[in-house]
């Protein structure tokens, strides 16, 4: 039985408080698990790298973490709230704090980059969603420009995407997915086809939202390097760059990044870069790559 009361969202995130929880969820489409016995918590300003072969259930976990798919069995939790079962007209509050980025970007042919960017806010404004100010035109449009110029493509504002390359309209949708500050976003193969040079780009505007926002990040990705960044590199807004992390006397690199992989649907690999790295399994081992390879 669906509950229905509608589900609230804290203003604020606490540090370490817990994002995202999946308990035991399986999910099949016949007879093939997209989910199989799936368990995960996340808590704020994690960032989990998400690697596996086609069909692995990567995608679905990313639609299962914001109801856009009901799982067969098993417990999902946002920000402490139980979305397993929802209605859909109760999970836009809650939905509203994640953003999320599509493949290839996911923008709206019809819209300019400036009303793609403004999509998630002009929604809330009309679903009147609690915890978010009523923002007018003017505040609307400032966000916006503030979204375009942390991706540097404030100057493509009264563009259409059609006019702009593969790498820029994904720049576009991280500044659509981060607009609305969410504490937690979900990156859908943000490198997929794109050049290495562009590639690595991306990874660092997301880094960037990660450390100036301590955002918690899922990032699924066939790309070892954008996980490789994502572990050993930090924003430094005085340079406006990314850098190296140091070593502290563990040896371990002090990003709390975690990589996990997955096979049918199946969770077979959870834990460190250098555990990663160290896995005997040959199907983990299908994923691990030199960095600069």
């Amino acid at each position: 039985m669906q509950a229905e009361s509608v589900l609230t969202v804290p203003e604020t995130i606490p540090i370490n408080s817990e994002v995202l929880r999946f308990d035991d969820v399986s999910l099949h489409f016949g007879d093939v698990p997209a989910l199989d016995h799936f368990s995960l918590t996340m808590r704020a300003g994690e960032t989990c790298i998400v690697f596996g072969a086609a069909g692995a259930g990567k995608t679905m976990l990313l639609k299962c973490a914001v109801g856009l798919v009901e799982p067969d069995s098993g417990r999902i939790e946002l920000f402490g709230e139980e979305i397993t079962h929802r209605k859909e007209s109760d999970l836009y509050d809650i939905r509203s704090k994640v953003g999320i980025l599509f493949q290839e970007g996911g923008l709206f042919d019809s819209l300019t980059i400036a009303e793609n960017v403004a999509y998630p806010l002009v929604n809330q404004r009309s679903l009147h969603l609690k915890g978010h100010p009523q923002m007018d035109e003017a505040e609307i449009d400032k966000r916006v420009r503030e979204a375009l110029r942390f991706v540097e493509l404030e100057g493509t504002m009264d563009k259409f995407p059609s006019e702009l390359s593969g790498g820029m309209r994904r720049r576009v949708g991280i500044a659509r997915a981060t607009v609305t500050e969410p504490p937690l976003v979900l990156y859908d193969s943000p490198t997929a086809g794109l050049d290495p040079i562009t590639a690595n780009t991306i990874v660092t505007l997301i880094v960037k939202e990660r450390d100036l926002r301590n955002a918690a990040a899922i990032m699924v990705t066939h790309r070892y390097q954008d996980g490789h960044l994502m572990a050993n590199f930090r924003y430094n807004p005085n340079s406006g760059r990314i850098e190296a992390v140091s070593h502290d006397g563990s040896g371990e690199i002090q990003v709390n990044t975690r990589f996990l992989v997955m096979n049918e649907g199946r969770l077979v690999f959870e834990g460190s870069e250098p555990e990663l790295q160290a896995s005997a399994d040959p199907y983990v081992r299908k994923f691990v790559k030199k960095p600069n390879s």
